[in-house]
């Protein structure tokens, strides 16, 4: 430990016995002991932090009083929009965290508001503390409340006067919370970015210059002081060594476990580079929390940010390295998945290979990763963008509290800055929008809540602000754009960042009661991250079963030859399947991850930016519902449930992954989240016996291709007849450049498709909604399916033949598998995806 870092231990700990409630005998008797100890500390502390170098101490402090009455005035106009929302807030009543946060049928005015929620905050802490300060609060409260009775609410002077009276209470009460046991508050300055979308405010051109990391002494004391942590740093290592941090821009910062260290992103927003280069984009530093030790540990023409401390000492960060684009968007957006590395940025691997975008992971109590994941495989494009979990090493990633939102308007279409409640099951987050930026509105969700495909996880910390673009009668985007990065104290007390008006983001001290407390804010630029500086529990090391990602100086688990994936039914799910449905092999389906930018370049099929795919092959499902099957690592695939003539009756519209020798074990397809097998169960069928080995489909499945697969069929079968009753029977000849004319006569009429429209809205139409109804999909939904089973001119397909046509069909009608080289796909020619 270096003499600053003492020297600031010593005087905490000083501090921290001056605030002591003793009795005055007690404290006279020890003070005659200690006391010429007690000065000679004092004095001795005081003289070496002043004559410590300012290099050592980050900064000189700079003093910082907050606006409390103009912050004050602005809550108060807030508060009357609020009482005009009284509807609006009481119809959303049972979807709030708590009661006291809405507006209550007693409120006539913000007086009557700010000291009915102080009376709740008061109650609050009185059971938390017991110190001399409570009974001053009490009267305080006590006779406040009795002028409110007794001014009438027509005399706005003398009811403004009380509400600003009342304020001043809650910020006393507020900030004798015994949570509030840390004396310095870490965070960076930083503006929105230059993009209105939720993928683009990350890439470092769209940042905004300006900022640094800062933190904010005695930040609960009537005058805090302000340091700039860097502003006497000098990069150590990498390519920017013996530079300072100026001119750019900072996303992303947190504190290891122990709070010695701090791990944050910044990008130099170079103005002689371009986009995707070195100079405009992330990459991840870390420093010590005096301002030495600055070192860059990622470099590169991609994006590297959310850097995340794991308790195996990995970092866990969201990068653009693996690859890929965005499918929607008339520009290029390359995606960002789950990467980790060392703690020296050495041996980066890839832990998701999910298709489109993740950000912020998290550690919870268990060490498990928490992040948010977007899933729009074949379906809307807008509304999921959800909290997942997966462990350190990249295994066995599940969403938290559910996937399919059955309404866009029914919940948020974002949750970002996941963070898990010290004490608690649950997690706080900022419900945010699609297109807009990671700020909106508070909330508080439960996993262990059943799922509605609507609010019953959620509950809104902040009811006053509307979810953006969720609940457009709540206001536009941009004003429900006013919450971000909560960090938790409790399940009732959070500190956060709110913008007030057209001021700057501010940092906050926020309660579940509907109190907000201004704590720091700049005038020149907002700000984001606040986090408490001090050490944090360390959640548990998992057991590695992966041979990716391993901690130093561990050696690798001992590696099998394949992963696996154990199902115990395939007939344990939430939404059953037809009555006498037999499911008799999985259909295991590769998504590819996008390799050319913009949307529908190229289009892959009729649907709207959907996936291009390869079919894997099927696995036997046994009588008693289980499979057991050797599965590809580091590759995103999905499930298709086969009845006894190969037609898929229920498919995911998610993927998963394994890692190299993991073994993935799934309950059920689907099954009830809170109900855990039955431990008398008899041992399933299929792991009985050796794990199977997917078995390959048919020519033009894999890679996946509608001239190869379907075409033939079509030739041997339907375009001779066809051609002969043109032009009143469809043209069903193949050849041309693009799509062919059968795919055109065929796929949007006659085949089976989800896409970004359809797959949304509760739509009760077969290829509406956002979950696939058992039965109602692919070939047995689509048109020609059913005119196919009814004898279309006497024509009775070989098997051989009509499976390739249902295959198609379940395969979302597509006519191309790959990105790239769509010419020799058009000729019938395989072309391999080059991003797998």
């Amino acid at each position: 430990m270096n003499a600053v870092c003492f020297l600031k231990d010593i005087r905490g700990t000083l501090f921290q016995f001056m605030k002591w409630k003793v009795p005055m005998g007690v404290f006279d008797r020890v003070s005659q002991t200690v006391r010429p100890v007690w000065w000679i500390l004092v004095f001795s502390a005081g003289i070496l932090l002043t004559t410590i170098p300012a290099s050592a101490q980050g900064i000189n402090a700079i003093p910082y009083t907050p606006d409390r009455k103009q912050e004050w005035e602005r809550q108060f106009a807030e508060l009357q929009k609020n009482l005009q929302d009284r509807d609006v807030l009481q119809a959303i009543l049972p979807q709030t965290f708590h009661p006291a946060s809405s507006i209550a049928d007693t409120d006539r005015d913000p007086a009557d508001t700010v000291l009915r929620r102080t009376r709740a905050l008061f109650e609050d802490i009185s059971q938390m503390t017991n110190s001399a300060e409570i009974d001053e609060f009490e009267k305080r409260l006590e006779e406040l409340e009795t002028a409110c009775l007794q001014i009438p609410v027509s005399d706005h002077n003398k009811r403004f006067d009380l509400y600003l009276e009342a304020c001043g209470l809650r910020r006393d009460v507020a900030f004798s919370n015994p949570l509030l046991n840390f004396d310095e508050l870490l965070f960076i300055k930083r503006d929105r970015a230059g993009y209105e979308h939720m993928c683009d405010q990350f890439y470092g051109f769209n940042a905004q210059p300006g900022g640094g990391i800062f933190i904010l002494k005695q930040p609960f004391d009537k005058n805090p002081q302000i340091v700039n942590l860097l502003e006497n740093s000098t990069v150590e290592s990498g390519r920017l060594a013996g530079k300072q941090l100026t001119g750019g821009s900072f996303l992303s910062p947190e504190l290891t476990f122990d709070a010695k260290k701090l791990l944050f992103a910044y990008t130099e927003l170079d103005p002689a580079s371009e986009p995707w280069s070195e100079g405009k984009s992330f990459h991840l530093f870390q420093v010590t929390m005096d301002g030495t030790g600055l070192v860059q540990l990622t470099d590169g023409t991609w994006n590297d940010f959310d850097p995340c401390q794991m308790p195996n000492g990995r970092i866990a960060f969201i990068s653009e390295r693996r690859g890929g684009y965005l499918r929607c968007g008339a520009r290029p957006c390359p995606t960002y998945t789950l990467h980790s590395m060392n703690p020296d940025g050495s041996d980066i691997v890839t832990l998701s290979y999910h298709e489109t975008h993740e950000w912020h992971p998290s550690v919870n109590h268990d060490g498990m990763l928490v992040y948010t994941r977007w899933d729009y495989v074949d379906r809307d494009t807008n509304v999921a963008h959800h909290p997942w979990v997966t462990t350190p090493d990249g295994r066995d990633a599940r969403a938290i509290h559910g996937n399919y939102p059955d309404k866009r308007q029914a919940r948020p279409w974002m949750e970002m800055d996941i963070r898990a409640i010290p004490n608690s099951h649950q997690y706080v987050a900022t419900a945010a929008s699609h297109h807009g930026q990671a700020y909106g509105s508070l909330v508080i969700f439960d996993p262990s809540s059943d799922d509605d495909g609507a609010m019953s996880p959620i509950k809104r910390l902040t009811p006053e602000v509307g979810f953006p673009e969720a609940e457009k009668h709540r206001g536009k985007n941009r004003e429900c754009e006013l919450y971000a990065t909560p960090w938790p104290l409790s399940e009732k007390y959070h500190l956060c960042v709110y913008e007030s008006g057209n001021a700057n983001y501010g940092i906050y001290l926020l309660d579940a009661f509907g109190n907000r407390e201004l704590i720091y804010r700049d005038p020149e630029i907002a700000c984001l991250s606040p986090i408490p500086l001090q050490a944090r529990p360390m959640p548990p090391v998992l057991p590695q079963h992966s041979a990716i990602g391993l901690p130093p100086g561990m050696s690798a688990p001992q590696k099998t030859k394949q992963s696996t994936i154990a199902l115990q039914s395939v007939y344990d799910t939430r939404i059953p399947f037809p009555q006498g449905t037999e499911i008799k092999a999985l259909r295991i389906i590769q998504v590819l991850p996008k390799t050319t930018p913009s949307n529908n370049i190229p289009r892959i099929g009729v649907a709207e930016q959907t996936n291009a795919r390869a079919v894997l092959g099927t696995v036997p499902v046994e009588a008693d519902g289980s499979a057991y099957f050797e599965a590809p690592a580091q590759t995103p695939f999905y499930f298709q449930a086969l009845d006894e003539r190969g037609l898929a009756v229920q498919s995911m519209r998610s993927l998963t992954y394994l890692q190299p020798g993991e073994q993935l074990v799934c309950q059920g397809c689907h099954e009830p989240r809170k109900r855990s097998p039955n431990p008398q169960q008899t041992v399933a069928l299929a792991f009985q016996r050796p794990a199977s080995i997917i078995t390959e489909d048919v020519d033009g499945s894999n890679p996946f291709n509608y001239p190869r697969l379907v075409q033939p069929v079509l030739d041997k079968h339907c375009v001779n007849c066809h051609t002969k009753n043109a032009p009143k029977a469809p043209d069903l000849s193949g050849g041309g450049e693009g799509w062919s004319p059968s795919y055109r006569s065929l796929a949007e009429h006659y085949g089976f498709y989800f896409n970004v429209f359809n797959g949304s809205f509760n739509d009760p139409a077969p290829m509406g909604g956002s979950r696939t109804l058992p039965g109602q999909f692919g070939a047995i939904a689509s048109p020609l399916f059913k005119m196919l089973e009814k004898g279309h001119k006497g024509i009775v397909l070989p098997e051989d033949d009509f499976h390739r046509l249902t295959l198609w069909l379940d395969c979302n009608s597509d006519f191309y598998g790959s990105y790239e080289n769509i010419e020799a796909q058009s000729r019938g020619e395989i072309v391999l995806p080059t991003l797998e």
